[in-house]
């Protein structure tokens, strides 16, 4: 399902194609880029193009804000170099003549990848791993709320009083998927158009939510599926009057929304699972039991890239199926980490903390960070949480805070050693702007509880 350049050029010639987007993805994990008028761009601006270089250093509002060391006011806010990476190259079928490619972040003057922009950092992390002979593969699961208004209608009214799609809890319930087949059948087939591999979608556990799962593939390719995936969505309701919303949790009464991450390593060749061992007990090696020893023991100082806002730490609440414990279980949802396909060549470990906001860039390195730690390091893996997590006592507890998150990833000196210094400093101002904007909001929550009463 790859689309080349050499392919690109002959649907531009031949008029199918007159729109290219050229997009880099923030630290949110949305794209940014531009629109390029399609023979401009096989003319040339394939090679290169240029952004500014606050789009790595903005909130989710795209406020400039202060306290970073790579741009500021006083620095000028200068450009970063976007390059094509043409292997992402694809068609978008729900834009009309349109396709669509991803591009690195680079210094303007060096040329050199910008160490803090989040498909640099994940490609650091698979070259360690390419370094060990190893490859990883992951597969995110995204879970999404559908609503009958649009994003312009769900603004006006101040996000009040919206319309899921449906009324009632409709896990794998096929009637009332079939009322929202309009949107997600498009989604279907517009992803698969784009050349990624769906599998299935089905309805989740609230009313209204939606899943959308996609073949797993190699942790970068992955990433930039996952990235494209989102926007994709979005787009497809909107083109028919609908929103979606990958907020984590959009409301108290709701189940949050996941983006639970499936995790395997492999020889280079992708022949051979690293994590199998047909001797082992339920089928682990013991490179797989140190990987997730490693996850297990950094499982605070990552919390951040796979929860990182606020709203975020309102999902892990007990009886929701998100997880509030940071332990491993064979096949139990109640816990963090999950072993799924016990004693098969599919074994693999699939994380469920983080949530459908996550940058999955930031997010994939940040797991793959801490298992390395626990190979390098041959961390022992502790025995599988057997029971309800939510009840463990004496158990290790994902952080309950962004603030508690925050500590743990500054703090972090694993890390900082697979990351950089630079790096953790930036996330780490990132987070701590997320939580000071909070702490000085008055919500609505606040008022009607004291307006009267305090």
């Amino acid at each position: 399902m790859s689309y080349t350049f050499d392919e690109l050029k002959e649907d531009v010639a031949a008029g199918r194609i007159d729109t290219v987007l050229a997009c880099q993805v923030d630290m949110q994990g949305r794209l940014m880029g531009k629109r390029f008028h399609a023979q401009f761009f096989v003319d040339g601006a394939w090679k290169e193009t240029h952004s500014c270089n606050y789009l790595l250093a903005t909130d989710i509002e795209m406020e400039t804000v202060p306290g970073y060391r790579a741009t500021s006011w006083e620095k000028g806010y200068g450009d970063y170099t976007m390059k094509p990476d043409l292997s992402t190259l694809r068609r978008i079928p729900w834009l009309e003549g349109t396709a669509l490619v991803l591009c690195d972040v680079l210094d303007h003057h060096t040329h050199e990848e910008v160490a803090h922009s989040p498909r640099a950092i994940l490609k650091k992390q698979v070259a360690r791993l390419e370094a060990m002979g190893l490859k990883a593969y992951m597969a995110s699961e995204l879970e999404f709320f559908l609503f009958d208004q649009s994003y312009d209608d769900a603004r006006h009214s101040g996000y009040r009083d919206l319309q899921l799609a449906s009324g009632y809890n409709e896990d794998y319930h096929i009637f009332q998927t079939t009322k929202e087949e309009d949107v997600m059948r498009a989604i279907r087939n517009g992803l698969q158009g784009a050349g990624i591999p769906v599998e299935n979608s089905k309805g989740e556990a609230s009313a209204g939510q939606e899943e959308i799962n996609v073949r797993y593939a190699d942790a970068l390719t992955m990433a930039d599926r996952h990235a494209i995936i989102k926007n994709g969505c979005k787009e497809i309701a909107w083109s028919r009057g609908k929103a979606i919303t990958f907020l984590a949790k959009w409301n108290y009464s709701a189940a949050g929304s996941s983006s639970h991450i499936h995790q395997s390593l492999w020889s280079l060749d992708g022949k051979s699972s690293k994590f199998y061992d047909e001797g082992g007990k339920y089928g682990m090696s013991e490179m797989m039991r140190h990987y997730v020893a490693g996850l297990l023991t950094h499982a605070s100082e990552i919390t951040y890239f796979l929860a990182p806002y606020i709203n975020s730490y309102k999902r892990f609440m007990a009886g929701t199926f998100a997880p509030t414990k940071a332990v491993w279980s064979k096949d139990n949802r109640t816990a963090g980490y999950r072993l799924c396909g016990e004693d098969t060549k599919a074994i693999r470990i699939e994380c469920r903390v983080g949530g459908s906001d996550l940058n999955p860039y930031l997010a994939f390195a940040a797991l793959i960070a801490a298992g390395i730690s626990g190979i390098e390091n041959k961390m022992e893996l502790e025995a599988p949480f057997v029971g309800d997590a939510y009840g463990g006592k004496d158990v290790r507890e994902i952080p309950r805070t962004l603030r508690d998150a925050t500590v743990a990833l500054s703090e972090s000196k694993m890390l900082r050693a697979a990351l950089g210094d630079d790096v953790v400093e930036h996330y780490a101002r990132a987070a701590r702007w997320e939580q000071e904007e909070y702490d000085r909001r008055v919500t609505d929550w606040e008022v009607a509880r004291g307006f009267e009463r305090a």
